[in-house]
């Protein structure tokens, strides 16, 4: 019996423009095609399936869009039973520790041109949990790397830009180098002259042929999980757990239970605990239940008394 043609799909969101960033990898990779979230990925899976392919989707993301994670595999999930051990997710294309790494590889080169340069760092306007994680990042490129300047810029639209270079030489930056945070290959504006002067386009943070190497690891990595039986389906569901407001029962009523699952178990909680070390842990909660959790790493809830 052949074996199935592969059909990769990348997914993404803001940090691609909805996908079209992505667009110019399809000529890098063999049997792969971009789409957004939505209606279009959804039809793109459903017809690599009706062509009797495998298809292994990965969310392109720098680790700031778990929301697209998330909702990706939901896809996947009402997909999957229509079509068994034929569908994969695989693991994100980078996270924000890689991100941060670029980001600071890239203040580092700005640096080595200029001593005097900032590094600018943008993004589209999202929402508040990921552009606030940009700022995070830009902070930690700022106190690991070799320029003492790193900002973070998220724009309504590309002119946007331009109050941003201005404010920097207010403060006497003159020289700046800009980095998009996500997949943008090329400038936007003309950077060099006019409002722009002393500004110049520094990305992408990766090469075409990086990325393209990247996906290929990543698509390798989840063909190898699928025919051990394991799809990433549910990994991805949970990949925005903890992303946005603390979940908190603080001021509830007393004696509130909450459920919840880790590993696709369910438990109660009445008070705050924590759990330390890894392995199986077992402990008893105020309401006088007791269960094991199969924990890895410090896990730590907090719920009402």
């Amino acid at each position: 019996m052949p074996t199935p043609r592969v059909r990769t799909i990348l997914v993404g969101g803001h940090e691609s423009a909805d996908g079209a960033h992505l667009v110019r990898l399809e000529a890098l990779l063999e049997d792969t095609r971009t789409a957004r979230p939505g209606r279009q990925f959804h039809n793109q899976v459903s017809e690599a399936r009706s062509a009797g392919e495998t298809v292994v989707v990965v969310p392109m993301t720098f680790g700031r869009n778990p929301t697209m994670i998330a909702d990706t595999a939901k896809t996947l999930r009402w997909l999957g039973p229509r079509h068994p051990h034929r569908l994969a997710l695989a693991a994100p294309f980078g996270t924000t520790d890689h991100l941060t790494a670029w980001v600071r590889t890239a203040a580092n080169t700005a640096r080595a041109e200029h001593p005097d340069a900032a590094l600018v760092v943008v993004a589209p306007r999202s929402n508040p949990f990921d552009e606030a994680e940009l700022h995070r990042i830009a902070y930690l490129a700022a106190t690991h790397g070799a320029a003492d300047e790193v900002f973070p810029a998220i724009l309504d639209s590309d002119r946007a830009l331009a109050p941003v270079i201005d404010r920097l030489q207010r403060l006497g930056i003159t020289r700046s180098a800009i980095v998009p945070a996500g997949f943008a290959s090329t400038a936007t504006e003309a950077f060099g002259a006019g409002e722009y002067a002393g500004a110049r386009f520094a990305g992408p943070l990766m090469s075409d042929a990086a990325i393209a190497r990247t996906v290929r690891t990543r698509v390798a990595d989840a063909l190898t999980a699928l025919a051990a039986g394991h799809d990433g389906i549910a990994a991805g569901l949970d990949a925005d757990h903890g992303h946005g407001y603390a979940h908190s029962h603080a001021f509830e009523e007393s004696g509130h239970a909450h459920t919840h699952s880790h590993g696709g178990y369910a438990h109660a909680h009445a008070r705050p605990h924590s759990h330390g070390g890894s392995g199986d842990s077992t402990h008893t909660h105020a309401d006088g239940a007791t269960h094991d959790h199969d924990h890895d790493g410090l896990h730590a809830h907090v719920h009402a008394s």
